[in-house]
C-alpha cells in the first residue's frame, strides 16, 4: 500500500517510532547496519537507495495495524495544520463497509496489539492511490470476511476520532457468502451482529453518526 511514495530519512524515522523500536532493533528488523539508521536520524532529507525503499515498504506492509495507525498519525502531525500532504506522501484513506443482512450487520475483530486501538469494527481497507473507494470497500470486505456485497449508498467521510485516519463510509447490501475469518493475520473473528447490538461491540461515541442513523432506520 503506497502510503509513502518515496521514503526519506524522516519518514523512515517516523516508521521506526511507530514500530516502537530502538536504532539497533530497527536495523535488525530491516536487516541493515545500525549506522544507516543513525544516518537517517542525522539527515532527515536523505533519500535511501531503491533496495532500501523496498525494505521500508515491506516493513510498513507487515507492521501490525496499530503500528500503521500510529504511523498515519505521525505523518498527519508532520504535515501540520496549515500544510497539505508532505512531499512524496499520500494521505491515508480507508474505505469502511457497513454491510446489512436483514436485521444484522457485519463486524470484524481486529488483531490489534494496542490497547487504545479498535477491537471490533466494520470491515475496512486502505484505499490505494488512484483506486476507487467503492471498489476497495467491496474487495476488502470479500478478502476479510468471504462476504460478497454491493455498495448501496455513500454515508460520508470523517477523520476517525481514535486513529485520525480519513475514513470513507459506505452502506452495503449483502449479496452472498458465509461470513468467516479469511484474513487471520489481521483479524481474530468475523460475525453477524444484530443492528441494535452494535454499541455493545463498538463504543457509541466512536461510531459515525450517519451509521447510527442507518442502523436505527433498519431496525
Amino acid at each position: 500500500m503506497d502510503v509513502v511514495e518515496r521514503w526519506t530519512g524522516r519518514y523512515a524515522c517516523l516508521l521506526q517510532s511507530a514500530l516502537r523500536l530502538g536504532n539497533e532493533q530497527f536495523a535488525a528488523h530491516l536487516g541493515i547496519a545500525v549506522r544507516t539508521v543513525a544516518a537517517w536520524h542525522s539527515d532527515a532529507s536523505v533519500v535511501p537507495r531503491r533496495e532500501m525503499q523496498q525494505l521500508l515498504d515491506t516493513a510498513y506492509e507487515q507492521a501490525p495495524t496499530a503500528a500503521r495507525q500510529r504511523f498515519a498519525l505521525l505523518l498527519a502531525k508532520e504535515r501540520g495544520p496549515t500544510d497539505s500532504t508532505p512531499s512524496g506522501a499520500q494521505a491515508l484513506r480507508v474505505a469502511i463497509a457497513v454491510v446489512i443482512r436483514n436485521r444484522d450487520v457485519l463486524l470484524v475483530c481486529r488483531r490489534d496489539d494496542d490497547a487504545a486501538g479498535i477491537t471490533w469494527q466494520f470491515p475496512a481497507g486502505v484505499i490505494k492511490p488512484g483506486a476507487k473507494a467503492e471498489t476497495t470497500t467491496v474487495r476488502e470486505t470479500l478478502d476479510e470476511t468471504g462476504v460478497h456485497c454491493a455498495v448501496r449508498q455513500r454515508l460520508g467521510n470523517r477523520l476517525h476520532p481514535v486513529t485520525g485516519v480519513l475514513c470513507e463510509y459506505f452502506l452495503c447490501e449483502y449479496l452472498a457468502g458465509e461470513a468467516s475469518n479469511t484474513d487471520a493475520v489481521e483479524n481474530i473473528d468475523v460475525m453477524w451482529v444484530p443492528r441494535n447490538s452494535v454499541p455493545r461491540f463498538i463504543p457509541v461515541d466512536t461510531i459515525f453518526p450517519p451509521i447510527l442513523a442507518v442502523l436505527e432506520e433498519q431496525t
